[in-house]
């Protein structure tokens, strides 16, 4: 094999391997934009479950109604 021949191909694989490279960055870019949006999804959640605890629990400190 030459040596214009084995530049080539190194050129060839370096420019594959640049694809590759962005194209993985690609994905994870985008999965960290969805790991994101469902941390935020997770807090909200969690914020709407603390506060329907808070309710539950506070009706059962309170005394039961006249009829019982």
């Amino acid at each position: 094999m030459t040596l214009e021949a084995r530049v080539t191909e190194l050129e060839s694989r370096l420019a594959f391997q640049d694809d590759t490279v962005q194209a993985l960055n690609d994905v994870l870019v985008e999965q960290q934009r969805i790991v994101e949006r469902l941390q935020l999804q997770m807090a909200a959640l969690l914020k709407r479950y603390e506060e329907m605890v808070g309710q539950y629990q506070s009706s059962e400190d309170e005394a039961p109604p006249p009829h019982y």
